[in-house]
């Protein structure tokens, strides 16, 4: 893949905005559609983050980006440079759910949700 430009694996800056902005958006839906309460414990807590997974399964196979991500200008692809199924983004919702795979990236900036999916996310 490219060092830079179109192609190129999205450095963490822009990932990371991305995140934050699919993030506040499942916020909002899952307050005012299913009525969950920020800061609320128990099983309502998990709200946000069902919307989250949605989200990914719905947007990703389809789109190749979430909202977050068309916003970045990044799109999801598999290595190999095809686009991604719905078992590449099943796989990376799931461990991106985790948290942790997430918080752990090689070198060039792929998340372990990405390298066990074989995605990568990349700049448009």
């Amino acid at each position: 893949m490219p060092p830079s430009g179109p192609g190129s694996v999205a450095r963490f800056g822009r990932r990371f905005v991305a995140i934050c902005i699919d993030w506040a958006i499942c916020q909002l839906i899952a307050v005012f559609v299913f009525k969950a309460q920020l800061g609320q414990a128990g099983a309502a807590s998990f709200a946000p983050l069902a919307v989250f997974a949605v989200e990914n399964l719905l947007l990703l196979p389809t789109m190749g980006a979430t909202v977050g991500h068309r916003l970045m200008g990044l799109m999801l692809m598999t290595v190999d440079r095809r686009r991604v199924s719905i078992v590449h983004v099943a796989l990376r919702t799931l461990l991106l759910c985790l948290a942790v795979p997430a918080l752990i990236w090689d070198r060039d900036g792929r998340g372990l949700h990405d390298k066990a999916a074989a995605t990568v996310l990349v700049r448009r």
